[in-house]
């Protein structure tokens, strides 16, 4: 089984989603012994956005890494997603690789009756760190609908979220609300079949 650990927090040792996450990842290996894990750090090594280049294909080392990319997420059968909210949306440097995996014809296609992920069968975690208080569904958390409805065009259901909110507040509220989502991360997984 394979498991592709992807981090965007641009705070290195001090982001939260970066715990989380590793957190996450650390429950998978401890569930499933031999577990084999493909990490990519978009803050460490940024994936270039997208241009025209980008499109054409004109350039051949971005063109190497975009199929790099294209196929650990093909192939990882759990993706753990570090993602902290920057000005009530992600990173854009998490942004740059989902443009690089919602590809027509690998990862969808369009049918007469509209499109059609092609990429389901993966359970997806992502792992979330709001400065604010921004419940899921509330007007102001625009990480979490936007991964579910991008996860889904892909044709991936199974999408859960750990997040820790309201961080900047007060370091008690931090540390309460990091208490509670490892809380969240011991529960019993739901193994992807």
């Amino acid at each position: 089984m394979k498991l592709l650990h992807i981090d965007s927090s641009i705070l290195g040792q001090d982001s939260a989603s970066r715990e989380l996450s590793a957190a996450i990842v650390a429950r998978w290996q401890a569930e499933r012994p031999g577990l084999e894990v493909i990490y990519r750090d978009l803050a460490a090594t940024p994936v270039p956005h997208l241009g025209a280049g980008s499109l054409a294909g004109s350039d051949p080392a971005e063109a190497a890494l975009a199929a790099t990319m294209m196929d650990e997420f093909l192939a990882a059968e759990v993706v753990v997603l570090g993602a902290p909210m920057y000005n009530f949306g992600i990173p854009s440097q998490l942004k740059a690789w989902i443009d690089r995996i919602a590809v027509r014809g690998k990862t969808f296609h369009y049918t007469a009756s509209g499109p059609e992920g092609l990429a389901g069968g993966k359970h997806v975690v992502v792992a979330g760190s709001y400065g604010g208080l921004h419940p899921a569904g509330g007007p102001s958390n625009f990480v979490e609908p936007y991964l579910r409805f991008m996860f889904r065009f892909l044709g991936i259901e199974d999408v859960a979220f750990v997040t820790a909110d309201g961080l900047a507040v007060s370091p008690e509220q931090r540390e309460q609300s990091l208490r509670a989502a490892h809380a969240r991360i011991a529960e019993p997984l739901k193994l992807a079949a």
